[in-house]
């Protein structure tokens, strides 16, 4: 296995194989219920790229590779993969604590002002406020990882 893959946590890779072989190996896992990320670059790869739950293409690779997969990577680095998958980890952590913080303040705000406990300009200045609270979370996606808050 290489290191790139032992990296990410992929316990199993497949290379130098036919492109039917690549989409039966796909499929077989996919069918066992495993997710599946393939990379490529080839015109070659663009069917299993379209079938894996991610297909991730290279920007230097095949126009029809690029246009078949989820995502293009910038370059021929294969080393950006790891910064990738933190990203997208990183960014459904901020979307679950995003929807959950919605969730939240919308049980208790919307029924509080319904019920007119609470007038109108302060319902209105608190979700205004949600929306920032919610932004600013967001915003933080565009800091690298481990970055000072």
């Amino acid at each position: 296995m290489s290191s790139l893959a032992a990296e990410l946590g992929i316990r199993r890779q497949l290379a130098r194989s036919t492109p039917s072989g690549k989409l039966e190996h796909v499929a077989k896992l996919r069918n066992t219920g495993h997710r599946v990320a393939m990379v490529g670059d080839g015109v070659n790869d663009a069917a299993v790229l379209a079938a894996a739950d991610v297909g991730i293409a290279l920007a230097d690779g095949a126009a029809l590779a690029q246009a078949s997969a989820a995502i293009v990577v910038a370059g021929r680095d294969l080393e950006r993969l790891p910064r990738l998958f933190d990203t997208a980890r990183r960014a459904r952590r901020v979307m679950r604590q995003n929807l959950g913080w919605a969730i939240a303040y919308n049980a208790v705000a919307l029924p509080l002002a319904a019920l007119g406990f609470v007038p109108p300009w302060l319902a209105s200045l608190g979700m205004a406020a949600s929306s920032l609270v919610v932004t600013l979370n967001a915003l933080r996606l565009a800091r690298p990882a481990g970055a000072a808050a």
